[in-house]
């Protein structure tokens, strides 16, 4: 049997939500990559932090068991400084917002990091926690006398042990709000991220595989490259049918079992043992199997017909029963509507 991993020849996998949990990796996710590893498909630590530095990352993934040393980790300061560098002239004075670990990147492609708008012909901003006032105010100042403007990710949140707090992108908007300037994306959607670590490592066939659709799979997509949407972290049965086009997966799986599986089984709109009818008034699911199949056929469907907020109904007890594993509501059951 062909498996989804004989198809490719890199992974780029996403970290939080795809590989770990909090300070726990996923179940079965370790093996998963370290199989693929033996079967000379190499894994890639795809992040759009760019706080800390690859070594840090690495360490972090080694303590939860993955095979991980700093070439493995690609971060999106590591793509912003290629998008300067691609622009720059060598020694080209770059004003940094952001940690120490983005200033590194900013040096290691030639370029010279300063805490000052004198002289700067670019501002690189990523996630700094010990952010101030002053060092905003000389972006803005560098920003509106032309330089070039490149951040890190456009994030709006971070997940913390309490909850959201703000990610670059709240910090972005700031720098936006004063100069009504838009900066040049490195990170996740935008492709940067994705090409710059398979052009690193010279892949001709890499597999994005990541937990939310506005970042790992629309990234992905936008890098021209196949991906594969997990179920183990952010986005859920209604927010992948929601989806818009261009965050819409090639691939759904539970989790990163999938890589062992029949890339065909895998695909959006194979659903074995499952029917879907109906229209943009709303889809009927029948049969009988896999949740997960019948969630890929409910997606070409639901897709084709406009897509949008679905709207199902179950014909029988296991379409019944899948809908309710799948966290979608079943408009046939009545009792959705008691209290309305």
């Amino acid at each position: 049997m062909t498996t989804l991993l004989d198809r490719h020849d890199l992974v780029l996998a996403d970290l939080d939500g795809t590989l770990y949990q909090g300070r726990e990796a996923i179940p079965g996710a370790v093996a998963a990559v370290v199989a693929a590893a033996e079967k000379g498909v190499r894994t890639l630590y795809v992040t759009n932090n760019a706080s800390r530095a690859p070594g840090d990352v690495a360490v972090h993934l080694a303590e939860l068991g993955y095979p991980a040393e700093a070439d493995d980790v690609a971060t999106s300061s590591q793509a912003a400084a290629a998008l300067l560098a691609e622009q720059l002239p060598d020694g080209a004075k770059v004003l940094v917002v952001g940690t120490a670990a983005l200033a590194a990147e900013v040096t290691a492609v030639g370029l010279t990091p300063v805490d000052s708008a004198d002289g700067a012909t670019a501002v690189v901003q990523g996630l700094d926690p010990a952010l101030n006032y002053a060092t905003l105010a000389e972006a803005c100042v560098a920003l509106r006398a032309g330089a070039v403007w490149v951040a890190c990710n456009v994030d709006p949140t971070l997940p913390s042990e309490r909850g959201p707090v703000p990610g670059n992108g709240a910090l972005v908007a700031v720098l936006r709000t004063a100069t009504r300037l838009e900066p040049q994306v490195a990170g996740k959607p935008a492709p940067a991220l994705m090409q710059t670590a398979a052009r690193r490592v010279g892949a001709t066939a890499p597999l994005v595989v990541g937990d939310r659709l506005d970042t790992d799979i629309q990234g992905g997509r936008a890098a021209g490259m196949a991906t594969l949407l997990v179920l183990t972290g952010v986005s859920d049965a209604t927010e992948l049918l929601e989806a818009p086009a261009e965050a819409r997966p090639d691939y759904v799986g539970a989790d990163l079992g999938a890589f062992d599986l029949d890339p065909d089984t895998l695909a959006v709109g194979s659903g074995p043992g499952w029917t879907v009818k109906g229209g943009a008034d709303g889809l009927v699911l029948s049969g009988s199997g896999d949740p997960l199949d019948a969630l890929r056929v409910l997606c070409v469907h639901h897709w084709d017909t406009g897509g949008g907020p679905p709207r199902v109904r179950a014909d029988g007890d296991d379409a019944a029963s899948a809908l309710r594993v799948l966290g979608l509501r079943d408009t046939s059951d009545k009792r959705d509507e008691v209290g309305r």
